[in-house]
């Protein structure tokens, strides 16, 4: 297979997560994972401050929207969010339970502060 084909075939099956037909599946499997895998503490740390930008970012598209239908997906993503954040917290309570004898780094530098 050429090389070119191959990075066609990807970009429209990642296309195809973006349209919605897997892309909710694949969300919610990721979640899942995340509740059930250990995952490690930086790992961790960057999906935070993922859902911390996310919750700025949905605040702010609320504030300047300007009809109410500007934003018609908003208890989407508040699911979503709120998934995520259920998650991160489960995700976050294993680590420190399995590596809170390690020291005060262990755990990860969002979760310390």
């Amino acid at each position: 297979m050429d090389r070119t084909q191959l990075i066609s075939n990807v970009r429209s099956n990642l296309a195809g997560l973006g349209r919605g037909s897997l892309g909710v599946p694949v969300l919610l499997l990721a979640m899942l994972a995340m509740m059930t895998l250990p995952i490690p503490p930086f790992l961790l740390d960057v999906l935070f401050t993922f859902n911390i930008a996310l919750s700025i970012v949905v605040l702010l598209v609320c504030v300047y929207a300007l009809r109410p239908l500007d934003f018609a997906v908003f208890p989407t993503i508040l699911l979503v969010a709120t998934l995520l954040r259920l998650a991160l917290n489960v995700a976050s309570t294993r680590v420190v339970l399995l590596h809170g004898h390690d020291g005060h780094g262990a755990a990860g530098k969002v979760i310390q502060a």
